[in-house]
């Protein structure tokens, strides 16, 4: 049988993946794909994500603007974000957060977008899908001010993690789950594997990026949603246990924080 799985961070708006989205969703449903979060990075690609949720049943969506477009940000687009999460399968905001390692945009400008954008998810109680390259302080700074005390099981995630046991245990204790992609698969990644043996099972989430980050054995490639199977695996072995039980887990805790498994809003076909 099948692993039922969930990829719960997929840009299947992205110009890679777009044009095939049909075969894309296709193939991640012979994978055991159930659920796969569409995430916006913009306006643009935050509405496609919510067309594509309402037109397959297996996919949901997160609307918002990452700090690499954070320059651009303003009422205007917090009001548009409002208005396209009202979409009956829109279940978190994201992608938001800060990232000081390219530093595309002015970090006065990511810290207000990813302000701003926090206060909405908590306007509309949604959970939050967090981007941090090399922020730690300021995402975490930043995140304490809205979730400490708070309903920790909706707070949010932070995907494709990449630092150290420390600031996982730090986002844990205010209610974050921690999500690893392909990258942990990487021969590079012995500091990162390490981190996620430790996570305890209940805040544990899997995800591909896609169509960035194809994980071994698929490095090099376009990654996919069907290619989340790679990291189960990856991430069962480093765990010491099966990759059904992996699957279990972290689909369980997928939906869990997004709460899809009520969700209905399709678009007839």
């Amino acid at each position: 049988m099948p692993l039922r799985l969930a990829d719960t961070h997929a840009h299947l708006a992205d110009p890679a993946l777009y044009p095939v989205v049909d075969q894309v969703i296709t193939r991640a449903s012979m994978e055991g794909v159930e659920r796969i979060l569409a995430v916006g990075i913009d306006l643009a690609s935050s509405a496609l994500s919510v067309a594509l949720a309402a037109r397959f049943p297996t996919v949901w969506a997160a609307v918002g603007i990452h700090p690499h477009e954070a320059s651009h940000f303003g009422a205007s687009q917090l009001a548009e974000l409002r208005r396209l999460a009202a979409a009956p399968r829109v279940v978190a905001i994201g992608e938001i957060g800060l990232d000081y390692y390219r530093d595309l945009a002015p970090r006065d400008a990511q810290q207000a977008a990813f302000a701003a954008q926090l206060d909405l998810a908590g306007e509309l109680g949604l959970p939050v899908v967090v981007h941090n390259r090399e922020a730690d302080d300021d995402v975490l700074r930043l995140l304490r001010c809205r979730y400490q005390g708070n309903d920790r099981r909706r707070a949010g995630v932070l995907h494709c993690f990449s630092g150290d046991l420390k600031l996982a245990r730090e986002a844990m204790q205010i209610g974050f789950f921690i999500s690893f992609a392909g990258n942990i698969t990487f021969r590079s990644a012995a500091a990162l594997r390490a981190v996620a043996a430790a996570i305890p099972g209940d805040y544990l989430l899997i995800e591909t990026d896609s169509p960035y980050l194809a994980p071994i054995p698929r490095r090099g490639r376009m990654n996919e949603p069907a290619y989340v199977r790679y990291v189960a695996e990856h991430l069962a072995v480093i765990r010491g246990m099966t990759v059904d039980a992996l699957a279990a887990q972290t689909t369980a805790n997928a939906a869990a924080l997004f709460g899809w498994d009520s969700v209905t809003g399709l678009t007839p076909a």
